[in-house]
């Protein structure tokens, strides 16, 4: 699918113009707390005109045959640019948490590690994270590494997603 920039894109917005659109494909969770299996996702970034990318992510657990079983993860959040390649990206889950990433977007390569974490008090512990995205041969790669329930910062996540619209 090609991608076509949006003229009413903030000049921004720019530097993550890539991640806009609806993607969707799997990846593979795993932690020495949880049991490894394979994940569907989809992802959908979009803007309504101002400096911001409003971000909605949710994956579910895939059987064997790659068919649906359950859903897993759903996240809420905002990509924040800034100058000289500095971004934030603000996420809410479900579960108790709410995360704030900061870091560096490049061309097609966003690294980004928390600065902050809040849980209430009935979420699991969860203490730090880092991402990586990346747009590679025209597909959404991705990457987290996660410190929590008492393991220190370690392989979590992985997905290939493609762009469907």
């Amino acid at each position: 699918m090609q991608f076509t920039l949006d003229p009413d894109l903030p000049r921004a917005l720019a530097p993550l113009a890539w991640l806009i659109g609806r993607w969707e494909g799997a990846g593979v969770v795993g932690y020495p707390t949880i049991e490894s299996a394979n994940f569907g996702q989809e992802i959908e970034v979009t803007h309504d005109g101002r400096p911001f990318l409003e971000w909605h992510s949710r994956t579910w657990l895939l059987n064997e045959a790659g068919e649906k079983v359950r859903p897993l993860a759903t996240e809420l959040g905002f990509w924040r640019p800034f100058e000289d390649g500095e971004v934030e990206f603000l996420l809410t889950h479900p579960t108790g948490i709410v995360e704030l990433y900061y870091g560096k977007a490049e061309p097609a390569k966003i690294e980004l590690r928390t600065d902050g974490v809040l849980r209430s008090p009935h979420a699991k512990e969860y203490n730090a994270a880092t991402r990586l995205y990346g747009l590679v041969n025209s597909n959404l790669m991705w990457a987290m590494d996660m410190a929590a329930m008492g393991q220190p910062l370690q392989s979590h996540l992985s997905a290939e997603l493609k762009r469907v619209g």
